[in-house]
């Protein structure tokens, strides 16, 4: 006999009531039962996911409490991915103003878990269809209304990891010279992102994210996406938060990435589209910027929200941070600034799966 799912804990008695009472017509509408709903997932902020069955199908319930959640810009840009023709969860029913949402299920099998078990042909069709699903997003998905990723949301990324990662992590204050040594390294990376052609940028593009499904992939948490820097979401990718390649097959996959984004237009006139090394670099400098935000929003994870186990998964963001910064001249204050928190770090070490 299965075991019986534990109950679902809800702070709040009154938005336990109010989910209960928004839910149950839906089910009679859509063949689901309520006494089936269990946990499905959650993730870094404060929104909640639950599964429905039914006969024949099954659903998902996003419980994305207001004000900490608005879940306005997921049904925009769900709506956006499917008038593109790629796959999202398709919107059943929603009632923004609380923050309940019912979802299609696009399945339980995230690329993060497929393509820890997958051989290496599997894990090389998993990726080219993540890559050429990007290339998707970025030639048709409508840009109109969405935030700019301007300089001024890119420093505040990379403000995250001098105030949670150096400060409140570590207990390190930088001098005044090493300040000012870290607001050109800043400098850089924004103007290289700035300097990108500008596209729209999911912004957590990775394994997590996308669900093994038909069509492949499904694209889940996009509800942030914004019009900004090519190379972005492919670096997001090919570098992920919880799963590390060998640099030959982020070679591989980032030039199979480069020759489809060139035959679509998406990096006409750019000194990219002709030369790949100009690729790589710049997709290195934005894969920088991000892990160094990264890096503060797992310590912020940790220290403000109570989230400690995203703490793991440090080391593989100092190694990312290292390499980059060791390959180039123009980045390497950056390794005396990070040296008292990383110590003897290398990255040849770092490339597990």
């Amino acid at each position: 006999m299965p075991a019986t799912p534990a109950p679902i804990a809800w702070s709040d008695p009154q938005r336990e009531a109010a989910f209960h009472a928004w839910l149950a017509p839906l089910c009679q509408r859509f063949g689901l039962e309520p006494s089936s709903l269990v946990p499905a997932s959650a993730d870094a902020s404060f929104r909640r996911y639950f599964r429905l069955q039914g006969p024949g199908r099954s659903a998902i319930v996003m419980d994305a409490p207001p004000p900490q959640e608005d879940v306005r810009p997921f049904i925009d840009i769900a709506q956006r991915i499917q008038a593109a023709g790629l796959h999202a969860p398709e919107v059943l029913a929603a009632d923004a103003a609380q923050g309940f949402v019912l979802l299609a299920d696009l399945g339980a099998t995230l690329y993060l878990d497929a393509l820890r078990e997958a051989p290496p042909e599997r894990a090389n069709a998993l990726m080219r269809d993540a890559i050429t699903a990007l290339v998707g997003w970025q030639t048709r998905l409508d840009t109109t209304g969405l935030p700019a990723y301007d300089e001024a949301l890119l420093q505040r990324d990379l403000n995250l990891f001098e105030q949670w990662c150096v400060v409140r992590e570590y207990g390190h204050q930088w001098t005044p010279v090493q300040c000012q040594q870290w607001q050109r390294l800043c400098t850089l990376l924004i103007g290289s992102a700035l300097a990108q052609p500008q596209v729209p940028v999911h912004r957590d593009w990775m394994p997590r994210n996308l669900m093994v499904c038909e069509p492949n992939p499904g694209i889940l948490d996009f509800q942030d996406a914004v019009r900004g820097p090519v190379t972005y979401d492919i670096a997001s990718l090919l570098r992920d938060a919880f799963l590390s390649w060998d640099e030959d097959r982020e070679l591989d996959w980032a030039v199979r990435w480069w020759q489809q984004a060139r035959a679509a237009g998406v990096l006409a006139g750019h000194p990219m589209e002709q030369d790949f090394g100009e690729c790589w670099r710049a997709l290195e400098w934005m894969g920088l910027q991000r892990h160094l935000k990264v890096l503060g929003i797992f310590c912020r994870l940790k220290h403000r929200d109570g989230k400690p186990h995203y703490s793991a998964d440090l080391p593989r963001f100092w190694a990312y941070v290292t390499k980059v910064a060791l390959r180039y001249r123009e980045l390497k204050p950056l390794l005396g600034l990070i040296e008292p928190m990383t110590g003897s770090l290398t990255t040849t070490a770092f490339t597990l799966r």
